[in-house]
């Protein structure tokens, strides 16, 4: 049986496990039971009613949040000629093409948390495919990571775009903010993604589409969430 640490079973005293909350109280409420020493992230998890074998029901893509995540993402971006360029001059953290594949191959290179590529960059790319997709890197034309304009890429993941995409189970997690951010920008992050999720249903899911949604700080206990708060 898993065993809590004090600070979580006393925040948990101040949730009723019985309760779907509003999102604003919900807020107020992660807000309190934050027990970590640091800043914790705000973590969203949506329990979806869906069939994940199915290939047009594997939800996956990407959301550009109103008021970012909080966190500063590392960004590299494989690309040649003037897409390079448009790169770097929107800030990403390391810009090239086969160098930077090399070093990653030849030296477990990998001091970013993305990269972006241009399509022609994604052969080359797929040849060490196998140790991007355990660690979460491979670029995907779904999140927005394989485009022509990396330069909005970059700009969209420094303003707090997130990849969202759900397990086996149908579940999605994402990072929505940090504890320290103000109510309402929390409010308005955590209603932005949950709507966006609702808009993106697949048009063969049948029924209930929204099985349970929590939220929870960073190693807190979660705070479930009145689904029908939201716009359908």
């Amino acid at each position: 049986m898993k065993k809590f640490g004090k600070k979580y079973v006393e925040a948990s005293k101040l949730i009723d496990k019985n309760t779907n909350y509003s999102v604003e109280e919900a807020v107020e409420l992660v807000k309190k039971t934050a027990v970590t020493k640091f800043d914790s992230t705000v973590e969203i998890a949506i329990n979806l009613n869906i069939d994940t074998k199915k290939a047009d029901q594997q939800m996956r893509g990407s959301i550009v949040l109103p008021n970012g995540t909080g966190k500063t993402k590392r960004v590299c971006v494989l690309a040649k000629g003037a897409q390079a360029e448009e790169a770097k001059k929107a800030g990403a953290e390391y810009v090239g093409d086969t160098d930077l594949i090399d070093k990653m191959a030849k030296e477990n290179w990998f001091d970013f948390d993305v990269i972006v590529a241009t399509p022609e960059m994604m052969p080359l790319l797929g040849k060490i495919g196998k140790i991007l997709g355990p660690k979460g890197l491979m670029p995907n034309p779904k999140t927005g990571t394989v485009t022509m304009n990396v330069a909005k890429a970059v700009e969209d993941i420094n303003k707090g775009m997130i990849e969202y995409r759900a397990d086996s189970y149908g579940i999605i997690h994402a990072s929505v903010g940090k504890v320290s951010f103000d109510s309402a920008k929390l409010v308005e992050n955590i209603n932005y993604f949950v709507n966006t999720i609702v808009k993106a249903k697949p048009l063969t899911v049948k029924g209930n589409y929204i099985n349970s949604i929590a939220i929870s700080s960073t190693m807190g206990p979660g705070i479930r969430l009145d689904k029908n708060s939201f716009d359908k």
